[in-house]
């Protein structure tokens, strides 16, 4: 068996997209940490070679020895590294025995807010309130995003809505969440189409036509934070 431990030149290839659901999660959760794949291949004491390699190949299958140096050095659990939680909702983990609880500044909400990922918005319907998922984008300090027509989202139009996006760490028990508030409007002048086409990081992951815009103007920002000490 490879000393994996050993040091090692990182291949040129270390900057292509990983390809298993392992690597995937690696990956995610070095950038998450602002660690280069050096950085972490020396706090989990491996080659930046074989690192590069189980972000890239989908059949790699280290051993269990490995996943848990990974996790130790990725602050994370073997299981959450390997995608046991992925099924479970976020927050399954125990709370922290000494959790603090903040306030966000605008500053830190925009950050966070930053410019794409997933996130809910909350509309009152005829019937009652409803949330519902959406791959977002920001763009000129609104939220943005794309649906279909006849979709729950757009009975929000002309109205103001909710919006909320957050990140949870179950293996530090900690995250944050930030909500927007702010009427939500079409967006329907061909150069504002187009810019936003241009500037959305992605589509929605939903698929299908989904060629309807919508802007969630930002009029109140909140957020809150929870660590430990």
């Amino acid at each position: 068996m490879a000393d994996h431990s050993a040091s090692g030149p990182t291949p040129t290839a270390a900057d292509q997209p990983p390809q298993g659901d392992l690597g995937r999660r690696i990956e995610r959760r070095r950038k998450e940490l602002g660690l280069t794949l050096e950085e972490l291949a020396f706090r989990a004491a491996m080659a930046p070679s074989y690192l590069a390699h189980l972000e890239q190949h989908s059949t790699a299958a280290p051993e269990a020895g490995t996943v848990l140096r990974l996790a130790g050095a990725l602050r994370t659990t073997p299981t959450e590294l390997g995608g046991g939680n992925a099924g479970l909702p976020p927050g399954v983990g125990r709370a922290a025995r000494s959790p603090r609880l903040t306030e966000l500044d605008e500053e830190d909400c925009r950050r966070l807010l930053s410019t794409h990922g997933v996130g809910r918005i909350a509309v009152s319907t005829d019937g009652a309130p409803v949330v519902v998922p959406v791959n977002y984008s920001v763009v000129d300090d609104a939220v943005v995003f794309r649906t279909q027509p006849g979709t729950v989202s757009l009975q929000g139009l002309g109205r103001e809505v909710a919006f909320e996006v957050d990140r949870v760490d179950d293996a530090l028990s900690q995250g944050w969440s930030v909500v927007v508030r702010g009427p939500a409007e079409p967006v329907t002048d061909p150069d504002a189409v187009r810019r936003l086409e241009e500037s959305a990081y992605s589509a929605p992951w939903a698929g299908g036509e989904r060629d309807v815009w919508v802007r969630v103007t930002v009029t109140a920002l909140t957020g809150r934070r929870i660590d430990t000490w």
